[in-house]
């Protein structure tokens, strides 16, 4: 089974073409660090739109076969960021636990990191973790997280990922 990892960059100002996506692009490129099974990527910067977040996670997840999907922005309390509110609408289970883990882990770096409502929930195959939208958060969000996605993706029927344990380790309950 192919891995395909969807990106989503939401940004009304990425999307816009106002600046560049460096949020999406610090993704991947830890996505491309950790990882050593091979793997697709399904990648767009959408607007701070819930309609549009919750259609294009539909996709991800659905046609696209994502088995897993992570978010960038839209995690704070401004009237514009629905990221976790798209979330919840299209998962039919939500693990509160990521967005806990991610708070806690940036408490060691900001006060604010309890203004943060980043979560993370399952559609059918399709892990979905919805991260801050700066490169340094999303580095110190999803290295707190990272370790328990492969497992999490195995327990939903995904395919096996695989990491370069001298960066980044997985676990994975002994046999």
């Amino acid at each position: 089974m192919t891995a395909t990892i969807g990106v989503l960059n939401i940004s009304d100002r990425a999307s816009a073409g106002v600046y560049a996506d460096e949020p999406g692009q610090a993704c991947l490129s830890l996505l491309r660090e950790w990882l050593t099974t091979p793997f697709a990527t399904d990648y767009k910067v959408i607007p701070d739109e819930r309609t549009v977040i919750e259609a294009e996670l539909r996709r991800m997840a659905d046609e696209a076969g994502c088995c897993l999907i992570v978010t960038t922005g839209g995690t704070g309390p401004a009237p514009r960021d629905v990221t976790p509110e798209a979330t919840a609408a299209v998962c039919e289970k939500m693990l509160p636990g990521f967005g806990e883990l991610m708070r806690v882990s940036s408490l060691h770096y900001v006060p604010t990191a309890i203004l943060s409502r980043q979560t993370a929930g399952i559609r059918g195959r399709t892990l979905i973790v919805n991260l801050p939208g700066r490169p340094k958060a999303i580095r110190e969000n999803l290295e707190a997280v990272f370790p328990a996605i492969p497992y999490c993706i195995d327990l939903i029927g995904g395919p096996r990922l695989e990491t370069n344990e001298s960066v980044m380790k997985a676990f994975r309950p002994k046999a």
